[in-house]
């Protein structure tokens, strides 16, 4: 595990896998993840991106990512914004089931950040506007889940206790 300084836990090493698909939307969820990673202490040399055409190849790249062996867990960043067609649905479901396949099958975590809206504009408000940063909040979902997975791997099962998901972010009673 990489050292962090005595204030943050150090972080696993990590990829996010992002499309290049409506990249006005997907750079802006990429750039906040990789903030909320820094912030959370992780390492930019821990932190592996890897760009994936559209959303539709999102699972096919995280599936090789997670069977590499390298990462503790994947953020899959992408853009689905409806057309005149029910086209979104398809690619928004068979993405979602895909991930969710990918985590149940390898064991490794993949954090949807997958933004699936009507208009540009909602998608906007998702990225940095009005409301918060989607990116942010899967990279903190997945820094969450890495840790409690960590926990529970290490925790004897002869010894019953609260998992936290990440000591940083461990409420106090």
């Amino acid at each position: 595990m990489p050292k962090s300084s005595p204030s943050k836990p150090a972080l696993f090493p990590l990829a996010i896998v992002v499309s290049r698909y409506n990249a006005s939307i997907t750079d802006r969820l990429l750039h906040a993840a990789a903030d909320e990673y820094a912030s959370a202490g992780g390492s930019p040399d821990h932190l592996t991106v890897i760009h994936a055409p559209g959303a539709f190849e999102l699972p096919a790249l995280c599936l090789h990512a997670a069977r590499s062996g390298t990462f503790a867990g994947i953020l899959a960043l992408g853009c689905i914004i409806k057309g005149d067609t029910p086209h979104d649905q398809y690619i928004a479901h068979a993405v979602a089931q895909g991930l969710t396949h990918i985590t149940l099958h390898t064991g490794v975590p993949i954090a949807f950040g997958v933004l699936t809206t009507n208009t540009v504009q909602q998608a906007k408000d998702r990225a940095g506007g009005k409301k918060g940063n989607k990116g942010h909040e899967a990279m903190a979902a997945l820094i969450d889940t890495v840790f409690a997975i960590h926990a529970l791997a290490s925790k004897s099962a002869n010894s019953p206790s609260r998992i936290s998901a990440r000591p940083d972010k461990a409420k106090k009673r």
